[in-house]
């Protein structure tokens, strides 16, 4: 693989991650708006939304299983149209079966969307030697960032979901059609890139991926109780107006793009290890602070705090699973643990909004916070799933000039 295709692939999965962060802050953030459209009541509209993540992790197997046949590249090249697709589905439906329909498409596409994308950028990190997969996430959160702010103008000026959605889908979807063309799979994916089938590594035992399957679940499930809980608990809670209420969620954002456009920096200079730890700490205190707030200030202060703690969490993990893969069950293992890996992404986001939701309605919404902080905190006992201290990619450990994927090393 050629230092240039490396620099193109790079530059195109950035893209394509951040084309993912804009149309799924697009659907979450109007979800009011096409409540209202279709009509959906407040009993429905839960399983509405149930159906994406659930669909999403039966994509996610799914691709596990077709990338044996076709590279991860051909599977994002077409899911990724297919999301944004969808997302005009969602607009441009007048019925809820339509609505449906479009909603159960966009959940399958964006499962083969996250795993294909998330084994790319796993296969580009082993090409380039050192930590870059924060670098892909950052890409995601300021795509999340863009969406969020084009669905408030859209909010703001009161345009249906139609003329919110049609100009961005505009862009999106040549951009990456155009871009996909610079996708990069590693060299053993040659021949499936032409067709052929995979060659199969020896897989990777679930009992080994199991302690970073509790990882992402358990940062999903501190992220989707910011992402769900955090403007009910500053306005309900801490008593901030409604205006107020909407802060924390943007901290959380601009603080989780801060801190994975830095991240990688750090997981060279300290190793995964030490970065996932001091993530989880922060993040841990995060939620000890939101718990404990004594007014609104003190609560965003928290939701801050959660954005640079729980930001290294995810990236590292898929990039774990690529490691321990590749080293227990060859080059062709990667790719399956990483589509492995992603369905507890969903399992974590299912649960977690439920989970404090129960528990603040039964007990207290402060304590309620405590739980999602303990499970956090979760991960400094299996942090050595992480690797070494410096694992691959820390200190001493960094191969800027060797390509490892493939069936051996190239110099470039």
């Amino acid at each position: 693989m050629t230092d240039a295709r490396l620099r193109h692939g790079r530059a195109s999965l950035a893209l394509s991650f951040f084309a993912q962060g804009v149309a799924f802050a697009l659907l979450v953030t109007r979800i009011p708006a096409i409540q209202d459209r279709y009509g959906i009541s407040d009993g429905l509209l839960p399983a509405f939304l149930a159906a994406v993540p659930v669909l999403a992790g039966v994509a996610s197997v799914v691709t596990e299983r077709l990338v044996r046949r076709v590279a991860p590249s051909v599977v994002l090249r077409w899911a990724q149209p297919l999301v944004v697709l969808a997302l005009l589905g969602v607009a441009a439906g007048s019925e809820i079966w339509q609505v449906a329909l479009a909603l159960g498409v966009f959940g399958l596409a964006v499962g083969a969307l996250d795993a294909s994308m998330n084994m790319l950028g796993v296969s580009l990190q082993q090409a380039y030697g050192r930590s870059i997969m924060l670098g892909f996430h950052a890409a995601y959160s300021l795509g999340g960032i863009a969406g969020a702010s084009l669905a408030w103008v859209g909010a703001h000026w009161d345009l249906s979901l139609l003329v919110s959605y049609l100009p961005v889908a505009g862009v999106l979807l040549p951009a990456a059609l155009v871009g996909s063309r610079w996708y990069a799979d590693g060299e053993r994916r040659g021949e499936a890139a032409r067709g052929g089938a995979v060659p199969e590594g020896q897989g990777v035992a679930f009992k080994l991926l199991l302690p970073l399957c509790l990882v992402m679940t358990f940062a999903y499930i501190g992220d989707s109780t910011v992402s769900n809980w955090s403007a009910k608990y500053l306005q309900d809670v801490l008593g901030s107006s409604e205006e107020l209420a909407t802060l924390p969620y943007n901290a959380y954002m601009v603080t989780t793009l801060i801190g994975r456009t830095v991240g990688d920096l750090g997981v060279r200079r300290f190793g995964a290890v030490a970065v996932v730890r001091c993530g989880t700490v922060l993040a841990a205190a995060g939620f000890g602070v939101v718990a404990v707030a004594p007014g609104a200030w003190a609560g965003i202060l928290g939701f801050t705090m959660l954005g640079l703690g729980l930001c290294v969490i995810v990236p590292q993990t898929f990039a774990a699973a690529g490691r321990q893969a590749v080293e227990s069950g060859g080059p062709g293992a990667s790719d399956a643990a990483v589509a492995r890996l992603n369905v507890f992404n969903y399992v974590g986001f299912l649960v977690g909004s439920p989970l404090v939701g129960a528990l603040g309605d039964a007990w207290s919404y402060r304590w309620a916070m405590v739980v999602p902080m303990v499970l956090v905190l979760m991960t400094l006992r299996y942090a050595r799933s992480f690797g070494t201290d410096h694992a691959g990619y820390g200190v001493g450990h960094e191969r800027p000039r060797v390509v490892d994927v493939g069936r051996g090393g190239n110099e470039v």
